[in-house]
């Protein structure tokens, strides 16, 4: 039996604000295994930074609620830890890698400061063996004259180079998980390779689970085992990454892949985009979320939400023009049945 680190099950996130409940998880399941990779993909609003909030329990005060579902880590719940089980859990067993490296550092603070405080707060060791283990952690993520950079503040260094220390810091901690919420995003191309780089020696050196957020789909293909696509709040799409690439079932899927920019097209021609917005947050629920977008949709699509069935062994798709029995081909006509 696989060895499954983290497993989120029927998990539904709500936001109550003044104008109404906005449904941002609604139903998301999914599992990663010890030492894999798993990209989240969708477009902004999908849910994505929303489902990683909940695993972290880091939502919105007074706002956010995690209304139903299981977040289980390690076979434990997360959504009944107390505060200490959360800070055993949160920087220790789990590491968040946000998408803007500026903001996860205390700008107040130096570099060194910061790195001492979080080893000793889930390590007994004394502060010069924590200044020891943090430029050995800064040597490994290519940071020269670590020695120098610990004494360091935020703003005075990169934004590639604060993303290699937040890094640096979670191989400190050897995590079982980590949450990379669009990691590359604010970083140049160059910079964006070495820190993929980082973490897949990170993951391969400590056998350490990745959770993947991204808009990059070459990011996924280079990075992720299973990939699960989001649309409003909801799995579209559940796969290995090979079976993305090669056969995705789901129109929004198909979207997704199609916007990807080739080097085969023309300099001047026009980037192939998915039509409409996504749907208000508050409103969904009764349908299925991609209807209005969507280029193959029937009747039926418009009056009762698809269930994430398994169309083939390990091949969830939530759609309902894909079934066992009939299966929709990418590229067929307009409402074509």
């Amino acid at each position: 039996m696989a060895d499954v680190v983290l497993e989120v099950k029927d998990l539904k996130t709500y936001l109550f604000l003044a104008s109404g409940v906005v449904k941002a998880v609604d139903g998301v399941s999914f599992g990663i295994e010890r030492g894999k990779t798993l990209g989240i993909v969708g477009e902004s609003g999908s849910g994505k930074s929303m489902t990683a909030s909940s695993i972290m329990r880091l939502l919105p005060k007074k706002i956010g609620k995690v209304v139903e579902g299981e977040i289980n880590f390690n076979g434990k719940d997360v959504l009944t830890f107390n505060s200490k089980e959360l800070l055993e859990f949160r920087g220790k067993d789990v590491v968040l890698i946000s998408q803007d490296p500026m903001t996860s550092l205390d700008p107040v603070f130096k570099v060194g400061a910061q790195m001492v405080e979080m080893i000793r707060a889930h390590q007994d060791i004394s502060v010069e063996e924590a200044k020891a283990l943090s430029i050995e952690s800064l040597k490994k993520v290519g940071i020269p004259n670590p020695e120098s950079r610990m004494n360091s503040y935020p703003y005075e260094l990169s934004g590639g180079m604060c993303q290699r220390v937040i890094i640096a810091m979670a191989i400190t901690a050897q995590p079982k998980l980590v949450i990379a919420d669009e990691p590359t995003t604010a970083l140049d191309v160059t910079v964006q390779a070495q820190v993929l780089n980082l973490l897949k020696e990170m993951q391969q050196n400590l056998d350490t689970s990745i959770m993947l957020i991204t808009h990059n789909l070459g990011i996924v293909w280079e990075m992720c085992d299973d990939v699960m696509v989001m649309y409003a709040g909801k799995t579209v799409e559940y796969t290995s990454a090979k079976e993305l690439y090669s056969e995705a079932l789901h129109p929004y899927t198909w979207g997704l892949l199609e916007s990807i920019p080739k080097l085969s097209h023309e300099s001047k021609s026009e980037l192939t985009t998915i039509p409409g917005t996504p749907p208000d947050l508050r409103l969904t629920g009764e349908a299925c979320n991609f209807h209005n977008r969507c280029p193959y949709a029937i009747p039926i699509c418009s009056e009762k939400v698809p269930e994430l069935l398994e169309i083939k062994e390990g091949h969830f798709v939530a759609c309902h023009r894909q079934t066992k029995e009939s299966t929709l081909a990418r590229g067929e006509e307009f409402g074509d049945v």
